[in-house]
């Protein structure tokens, strides 16, 4: 079997967990096959060595040229201010001309904006950290977000939202080239998830939907926030803010980044998310509190959004 090349490109500020995770499981995949298939190098942007965002610094292999590397998988790395940094020429033109030889092209958590700028990303489903996935979608607006996905796979593009998905991004495609026993092993000798139930929003406590700036959508998310099981439909918040139906619902979208409808929703099981977690409250009862018309239509709800039931939530990670 042929060494699998990997390159993670690393820019000043990088998160250093979305270079070390998923470099952690190749080296981990090579150990449990016995292969040595995955050959990984760190390619910096901008000199040598990289600071991280946590002040720490890791030594690349080699800079970026204006040569593509000869790679079979590309993987850029996420850094907490992208959008405060502009990118460079010289790294979209390398990202591009090096993805055009790539057999897989990738990101780890904010790296999905580097893929975005490069035009990969045009037409496809992908993902990125929930924090940013407003200025993402606003960003790209030709690309498909879905912001509650661990991580995508669109062809060979694929994308990981937050920090710790790069994990498992990484164990999905050590498991797509060496075989689902080999990613058990894998995941068993980290002590993490193969497979993670639930989308990246159940690890957040607050929602990727901004706060609006104009003051009667704020006063109406405000209102939503605390009193979620009162009527939140369009006529009941456009009526409590004094705005007719349609303008309410053209200025939330526009400032908040959502349909009402969504963000109620949002607002809803956000909180079903934390009660399930952190009390012992019955389900049911839950569902009730925060304005579900019943529990069927609470776990419906929470499964189309978090991949998994309430009540398996509250297995994996209720205190």
């Amino acid at each position: 079997m042929s060494t699998h090349k990997i390159a993670i490109v690393a820019m000043q500020g990088v998160q250093l967990l979305d270079v070390i995770g998923p470099s952690d499981v190749f080296a981990e995949a090579n150990r449990q096959s016995g292969l040595g298939y995955y050959s990984v190098e760190v390619v910096s942007t901008s000199g040598s060595p990289v600071r991280g965002s946590s002040g720490l610094a890791l030594i690349p292999d080699r800079l970026i040229d204006e040569e593509p590397s000869e790679v079979d998988t590309l993987l850029v790395a996420g850094d907490p201010l992208i959008q405060e940094r502009p990118l460079t020429e010289n790294l979209l033109r390398w990202v591009k001309q090096t993805s055009a030889k790539a057999n897989r092209v990738g990101s780890v958590c904010s790296g999905a904006f580097v893929l975005g700028e490069a035009g990969l990303l045009t037409g496809k489903r992908a993902t990125t950290h929930w924090s940013q996935a407003s200025e993402f979608a606003r960003r790209f607006p030709d690309v498909k977000l879905e912001p509650n996905r661990i991580f995508t796979k669109d062809g060979n593009v694929w994308t990981s939202a937050g920090v710790t998905a790069g994990i498992d991004l990484a164990l999905a495609i050590v498991e797509q080239d060496l075989g689902l026993e080999i990613a058990l092993r894998v995941a068993r000798e980290l002590v993490v998830f193969l497979k993670r139930p639930g989308g990246q929003t159940q690890f957040s406590t607050l929602l990727a939907g901004q706060m609006a700036q104009k003051t009667p959508i704020r006063a109406a998310q405000d209102f939503v926030a605390d009193n979620l099981a009162a009527d939140l439909t369009v006529a009941a918040l456009a009526k409590r803010v004094g705005m007719s139906e349609r303008n309410f619902s053209r200025q939330f979208k526009q400032e908040v980044g959502m349909t009402p409808a969504d963000y109620v929703e949002s607002m809803r099981l956000e909180a079903g998310r934390r009660l399930s977690e952190d009390t012992s409250i019955p389900l049911k009862r839950i569902a009730i509190d925060i304005g579900f018309s019943d529990d069927v239509a609470f776990r419906r709800s929470f499964a189309r959004r978090f991949g998994t039931s309430p009540a398996a939530y509250r297995r994996s990670f209720g205190s």
